[in-house]
């Protein structure tokens, strides 16, 4: 990836600040719950939900195997329609790409369709030091933009922002970049609505060139496919003479017939809807009919490093429906910029360390930010395993793992860990290993049972100081045991 959000700190860090601020725990607390009741409601609908995600999961599972076989075919299958495709091994290469398309239309401006690839490699930043500047046409970007802000959640990237904050960021802003809000705008989210709406009309129907990224692309024919629940994806994907798209190479599907149980499984995920309301599908290019050129740019960006690892790469089957955000206490609790990442939530804590290695302190804190509850498992479309790869990845980072990806390069950093664990677990390895003295140390905590605290002191108070330690027995199993059965019954 093009790295971490400039002057991030650890997790730990950047959510203690998020945590002590009311109002963005207000908003992700109201928006959050709101969001999963009504998913659940929405797939509760669907009697064969199980079916679904283990169809979903097979099918991601099968073209993560088999990818550079598909890739291939998308790329004739593209070709074949008219398409031009261009492979970028990193943010770097994808930006330059797309920079130069941009640039040999002779234009000085874009409008995109909201896209995590492109926020991924800084594209827009990339776009505005060549003089090009990038027009966002989601409602929830736009109030990103607007704000000079970074989003904080996938499906809805203003979810930290309240009604009254945004009409402020529009009143404040609009002028700046375009049509400016109407006189006395209001709050009411109708109102709001019809000021982006007349703001980014302009916009539509000026722009020449377009840029997208695409929930799936299917190898068979060449079809990329958005579905978009506003219709600026419809705008932006059929106005503009050039279309330029930047899709991550895992987007990939095989046939028609896997893009279905995704056009069923997704938008209950994300937007709680049966279906969602925009559903745009373009194979290459036709006369008179959208874009007259069509580009586009497969992106690896770590992918294929995150591919190699057998429990990591089931990360790539996230068809960013964000559901794990809406469930997980941390994020709702911490919200998305925490994160340091355009990923954020539970798929953010193992996807980015895996695209962007361990080697800064947000990355390396970043398969900690969970507690682990397993909900995230639970409400995937995909039945990706947070959980699992959450703690693998912390094996990693222990262990000193993969730390800065470029290219097919990996370098390491030396092993490391928590010293206190380590010495921990030497303690424990000697006693366990002697029989006599752990039967010993047991006697002797329960003997002293009453001088022991209730919470564990030293540092860390802030996780140990609302858990309280087990209270030790008045006598160890061992003696008990050997006491009521005297050694019989198979005691050991």
């Amino acid at each position: 990836m093009s790295g971490t959000y400039l002057g991030m700190p650890a997790f730990p860090a950047a959510a203690r600040e998020a945590v002590n601020d009311p109002t963005l725990r207000g908003n992700l607390r109201h928006a959050t719950r709101t969001i999963r009741a009504k998913r659940a409601k929405a797939v509760a609908e669907v009697s064969d939900w199980a079916a679904l995600r283990e169809a979903g999961r097979r099918i991601k599972d099968h073209t993560l195997r088999h990818l550079e076989r598909h890739l291939v075919r998308l790329e004739e299958s593209v070709t074949a329609a008219g398409g031009v495709v261009h492979w970028a091994a990193d943010a770097e290469e994808a930006n330059r790409i797309v920079t130069e398309l941009v640039k040999a239309t002779g234009e000085s401006e874009v409008v995109k369709v909201k896209s995590m690839a492109t926020q991924e490699i800084g594209l827009n930043e990339a776009l505005e030091a060549e003089g090009i500047r990038a027009y966002e046409t989601d409602l929830a970007e736009l109030i990103v933009q607007l704000g000079r802000d970074r989003p904080s959640h996938i499906l809805v990237p203003a979810i930290h922002r309240n009604r009254g904050e945004i009409r402020d960021i529009f009143r404040s802003e609009m002028a700046g970049w375009g049509r400016p809000a109407p006189e006395g705008l209001t709050d009411t989210p109708a109102e709001l609505a019809e000021a982006a709406r007349l703001h980014l009309r302009e916009k539509f129907l000026r722009a020449k060139v377009g840029i997208s990224g695409a929930n799936f692309m299917v190898a068979e024919t060449g079809t990329l496919v958005v579905v978009e629940s506003e219709g600026n994806g419809r705008m932006c994907l059929t106005l503009p003479e050039t279309l330029i798209s930047v899709v991550g190479i895992e987007k990939t599907v095989p046939t028609w017939r896997d893009l279905e149980v995704f056009l069923q499984t997704l938008p209950r995920s994300s937007t709680a809807e049966r279906m969602n309301p925009y559903t745009t599908m373009w194979t290459g290019t036709t006369d008179g009919d959208g874009p007259r050129t069509f580009h586009l740019v497969l992106l690896d960006n770590g992918r294929t490093d995150t591919l190699a690892d057998q429990v990591g790469r089931q990360a790539l089957r996230c068809i960013r429906c964000s559901a794990c955000l809406n469930v997980c206490p941390v994020y709702e609790r911490a919200g998305g910029h925490a994160y340091g990442s355009v990923y954020p939530g539970p798929i953010g804590a193992i996807l980015s360390p895996q695209l962007r290695g361990t080697g800064s302190d947000i990355d390396a804190s970043l398969p900690y930010a969970s507690s682990l509850c397993g909900a995230c498992y639970d409400v995937c479309p995909v039945a990706i395993d947070i959980p699992e790869v959450l703690v693998h990845l912390r094996e990693r980072v222990v262990q000193g793992g993969p730390a800065v990806r470029g290219g097919n390069k990996v370098v390491l950093r030396p092993a490391g860990g928590h010293a206190a664990e380590r010495a921990a677990m030497r303690a424990a390895r000697w006693a366990f290993t002697r029989p006599g003295a752990l039967g010993a140390g047991q006697r002797l905590a329960s003997r002293t049972r009453r001088f022991h605290p209730r919470t564990l002191p030293g540092p860390g108070q802030a996780w140990t100081g609302s858990r309280e330690l087990p209270a030790v027995p008045a006598e160890p199993f061992r003696d008990w045991w050997q006491r009521t059965r005297g050694g019989k019954d198979g005691a050991r």
